[in-house]
């Protein structure tokens, strides 16, 4: 496992600070999740390809759903 280190503002800090005492984890581990979502997230074509598809074959779906 690599360290990774970043440069934030004292706002900035503060407001990850309070955010994760609000969700009850460390600031570390609220950015390491968020950095976790956003690799593990769709890219935005496919998203936007997946959601053309639903949503033009909507009713097709429906139909076949019954």
């Amino acid at each position: 496992m690599s360290t990774l280190t970043i440069n934030l503002t004292d706002d900035r800090l503060r407001a990850l600070q309070k955010l994760s005492n609000r969700l009850k984890v460390s600031p570390e581990e609220l950015v390491r999740l968020s950095i976790e979502d956003m690799l593990t997230r769709p890219e935005e074509t496919f998203q936007s390809a997946m959601d053309y598809v639903l949503e033009k074959n909507n009713e097709l779906y429906q139909r076949l759903a019954v």
